[in-house]
């Protein structure tokens, strides 16, 4: 397997990627000198008892490139601090908001900074946490979406590519190596001319609130639900932008046009718990997106299939190691993980032999262990643009905004055609 990161020191004026100036000579020496150890984490939100928090942790910890060093771990500074010394870090490098922890590591000599910041606070705190610390010159990770609006979106955007700065969206199932084989498959034109893509979510955790609310004097609180927190969607900005995304990455064909139907199912919600849509992508070809939490019995059953004139390819979340291979003229085929026959984009970010499950942590490594490689080239000189490194970008954030944007604006119009 092609393993391994050349680790270096970073340094606050050379780390972002294609930068020319004054500072040329002394990165040439940092490069000559240059020490190997593991990239320093920082972490914003992710304190005790937040899930999405701990996978992260555990994702980049998981090779052992990347050491947690410093965070703020909740907008109560009493919580962060308690959660460092859950994480054992200095209290120090604990910080009661992400303001002055940004100012704070910035500030710091080469080599005891944070190399980069890991965001999975809420949605309203994506876009600024995000801001404060590609302004502070430091690299980001951060959980989608990318912000509260398109207009948000675009401005990072454009923050980003002023600094120079990796930035990296945590769209997790893209790191699946054999989300990756299709991905390939497709790529090498084994699929033919793509004419049909099909991506469902559909969970039935909802039915829970759905039964609750509809009970004499029930009453149901989630933050995914407030606007002002959340955005202008919930299950289609928080799970049908998975599909949305999978879809993308794995035809390579961008969506152009949606006709959406969006309901809110569950009594006293003000944003939409279940989804459906027809998608038209760039080259002609037409897809479903449908997207649910209460859809009752299904867990997390992400799945995504893509119709060519050559062959067909099918992969489910909850059975992640395996992608099913459909013909006209042949059985199907059923390829697995960690097999010779895998190709070298599967290849690379499979960890076990074959017969040893991976699964959900080693997904999100993945993108960790992409995104590091980039901090690290960076960190050296050596960046070779964000087409070299598998890891959605600030770009996949924006297209994931603007899916989002059009899915209410055309399902507010009764399902009309609502371009991207």
């Amino acid at each position: 397997m092609k393993r391994g990161l050349q680790l270096g020191v970073s340094f606050k004026r050379i780390t972002a990627p294609g930068r020319t100036n004054a500072a040329t000579a002394t990165q040439r020496i940092l490069k000559d000198t240059i020490m190997n150890r593991k990239l320093k984490m920082g972490m914003v939100g992710g304190g005790r008892g937040a899930f999405i928090g701990s996978v992260h942790r555990m994702a980049a910890n998981l090779d052992g490139k990347i050491e947690l060093v410093a965070g703020c771990f909740s907008s109560d500074p009493e919580k962060s601090k308690l959660s460092g010394e859950d994480f054992f870090l200095s209290p120090d490098r604990v910080y009661g908001n992400f303001e002055e922890m940004a100012e704070r590591e910035s500030a710091k000599p080469v080599g005891e900074r944070i190399d980069f910041v890991s965001i999975v606070a809420r949605n309203d705190l994506h876009f600024k946490v995000a801001k404060k610390f590609l302004e502070s010159g430091i690299h980001v990770i951060c959980e989608k979406p990318l912000a509260l609006s398109k207009a948000q979106g675009e401005e990072l955007q454009e923050i980003v590519e002023k600094s120079g700065l990796i930035f990296a969206l945590t769209h997790n199932y893209t790191g699946y190596p054999m989300v990756k084989e299709a991905r390939q498959l497709v790529k090498e034109g084994k699929l033919g001319k793509i004419l049909k893509i099909v991506a469902e979510y559909p969970q039935g955790y909802g039915i829970a609130s759905y039964e609750e609310a509809s009970s004499e004097g029930g009453k149901i609180s989630n933050w995914r639900m407030d606007p002002s927190i959340s955005g202008i969607s919930n299950c289609m900005g928080d799970i049908g932008t998975h599909a949305e995304n999978l879809a993308q990455y794995i035809s390579g064909l961008r969506l152009e046009e949606v006709a959406a139907d969006l309901n809110t199912f569950i009594p006293g919600r003000k944003l939409d718990d279940d989804g459906s849509m027809l998608c038209r992508y760039e080259g002609g070809a037409r897809g479903i997106l449908f997207a649910s939490q209460v859809s009752t019995g299904d867990e997390n059953n992400l799945n995504v299939r893509i119709y060519g004139t050559k062959a067909s390819i099918e992969w489910h979340q909850e059975h992640p190691n395996e992608l099913i291979v459909k013909y006209a003229d042949k059985p199907r085929e059923t390829w697995r993980r960690g097999n010779s026959y895998n190709g070298s984009d599967a290849e690379k970010y499979t960890r076990l032999p074959f017969g040893h499950p991976e699964a959900f942590i080693e997904a999100f490594a993945n993108v960790y262990l992409a995104a590091a490689e980039a901090v690290t080239d960076a960190i050296q000189g050596n960046f070779k643009g964000n087409e070299a490194y598998d890891y959605p970008t600030v770009q996949d954030g924006v297209d994931g905004m603007a899916f989002i944007e059009a899915a209410v604006k055309s399902s507010e119009n009764n399902g009309a055609w609502t371009k991207l």
